[in-house]
């Protein structure tokens, strides 16, 4: 059965995106440099994770607010954010538009799209996207991993990874990445 892994870069101070985040406005204020481990700076290693994350993803859950910032032109363009990797998107309303084929509306929570995004996965990972849908996942106990890229910035504010934890998870280090760009750490979910 699917691994929920939420793998996320977030600033040294726990942000995802800085303040002021928007369609034209993707990263938010000052958070812009959050990817560049992906691009600009990276490495082979940097290279490594990222591809490995690309080829072991069978689905993804996100939230409508990363769904709206970047579907389409000027994002992900016909695709998700995996290409043609399904994708779940937890929202209160379905949009009256159509998307590609590649987006589902899950209208019923973030336990529903994780159940449809695991069977629609089947051995391969399913991603989570969006602090949002992690936060509400978390304290369910759906979550396997969490892995964090962290990037050498303080972005003082926006949307933190953490923010509206009300309860301890305890983790286990599986892994520990140095680069120039970024420390990349693996955690498991201790159950």
């Amino acid at each position: 059965m699917a691994l929920v892994i939420c793998d996320m870069s977030i600033s040294l101070d726990g942000y995802v995106t800085g303040p002021n985040d928007s369609r034209e406005n993707p990263f938010g204020d000052g958070a812009g440099g959050l990817h560049d481990w992906i691009f600009a700076g990276a490495t082979d290693a940097d290279r490594a994770i990222l591809q490995d994350a690309i080829d072991n993803c069978g689905a993804v859950v996100m939230g409508r607010k990363s769904f709206d910032k970047n579907e389409g032109d000027g994002g992900w363009g016909d695709g998700g954010p995996v290409g043609d990797t399904p994708v779940f998107v937890v929202t209160h309303n379905k949009p009256t538009q159509d998307y590609p084929a590649v987006y589902t509306f899950v209208t019923d929570g973030v336990v529903s799209a994780i159940e449809q995004a695991k069977a629609a996965a089947g051995d391969k990972v399913v991603g989570l996207h969006g602090a949002t849908v992690m936060q509400q996942a978390l304290p369910l106990g759906l979550v396997d991993e969490i892995r964090v890229h962290v990037v050498p910035v303080l972005v003082g504010g926006g949307t933190p990874l953490f923010g509206a934890l009300d309860k301890s998870i305890t983790l286990e280090r599986t892994n520990a990445v140095v680069t120039p760009a970024a420390t990349h750490i693996s955690f498991r979910v201790v159950r």
